[in-house]
Order: C-alpha cells, then structure tokens, then sequence
C-alpha cells in the first residue's frame, strides 16, 4: 500500500431516535449487511435482537472456571491429607472430604471470577484503545450524548459505497459520513 493511500473503514450513519436506529436497524439485518454495529448513549431495548446477536459464551467460561476450581480445592487438600502428610488424627480417614468442602467452595469462587474477567477481556477483544469510528468528529462529539450511530464496515460482502450510502438514507439517517481506517 501506498503511503497516501486512504484506508477506508466503512459508513456511519447518525440517527436522531432509538427507535429510527431500530428500524434502521432490522432493515440493514434484513438487507443482508452482517458486519456492522450500533452506538448508542444508552441502552436500547430490542437493539441485540435486531442485531441478531448470538448468545455470550462466557457463562460457561465461568462454569469451566468453577469447575477447576473446585477440582483444583478438592486436589489439593486431597493430596496434602492422602499422599504428601497422612496423619491418621483420631482415628478419621485419610480421605475425610467434608472438611474439604470451605476450601473447595473457595477455589471455586475464585477461579469463576478469574474465568470470567479473562473470558470478558477476551470476548470483547477489550482494551481497545482505538476504533475507526473515532475518525468521525461528530460521533466524538454526540456518541455518547445525544445521537445514535449505525456503522457498516466496507469489509461486508453487501457493502457498495453508493449503493449502501443510498440504502442507509432511505432508512432516515440523518447524515452519513465515511469513515477512515
């Protein structure tokens, strides 16, 4: 590439209601378009269903995590009480597991939270410092204020300039703009 040479990341179109950007929104699913996302100053209801987003699969991340985490609790007491120093105390069995069970439960708990902040960083692809979109002047300046935004990358197999510019001012944008890699 050459040194001149615009990267070209895509299309952002600003819409002035949630409920225009989910139209827009559904519309854009429904036209074919796959990559894209939508910004927003706060939560809109519907908006991942229009998205057709697939379910996290962190909550199993999680399970995994406690689940190695309990083993891991049990593990260790187990080998420290069974193999590495095997007192008979009492006259109890080497193996005496409901003494086991407070470690455990916390092993379990802490590599669940381990699991899951890992899991998270990784499923967002967090931190990301920097995104194309904040190429654009006026989503820095009402992104997370006022406006809602729909970003179509030039990567989809749909994407046209013309075409998906067009398309994106017959939903309602207000304005579009291209955004720079």
């Amino acid at each position: 590439m050459k040194k001149n040479e615009r990267k070209f990341y895509g299309l952002l179109a600003k819409f002035d209601t949630p409920e225009a950007l989910l139209f827009a929104t559904n519309r854009i699913y429904e036209a074919g378009y796959r990559k894209f996302d939508t910004y927003s100053p706060y939560p809109v209801e519907g908006l991942a269903h229009a998205m057709r987003l697939r379910s996290s699969p962190l909550p199993y991340v999680v399970l995994v995590g406690g689940i190695l985490g309990a083993l891991t609790g049990f593990g260790m007491q187990w080998y420290a009480t069974v193999i590495g120093n095997p007192w008979n105390i009492g006259g109890r069995p080497l193996n005496s597991w409901p003494a086991y069970v407070p470690i455990a439960f916390e092993t379990t708990i802490l590599f669940a939270a381990f699991a899951g902040v890992i899991g998270l960083f990784i499923f967002t692809r967090l931190p990301q410092p920097y995104h194309p979109v904040f190429n654009s002047e006026d989503f820095t300046d009402h992104g997370s204020q006022d406006s809602f935004y729909l970003g179509i990358e030039a990567s989809d197999q749909k994407f046209d300039v013309d075409n998906t510019r067009k398309y994106l001012k017959e939903l309602g944008s207000i304005q579009v703009t291209e955004i720079d890699a």
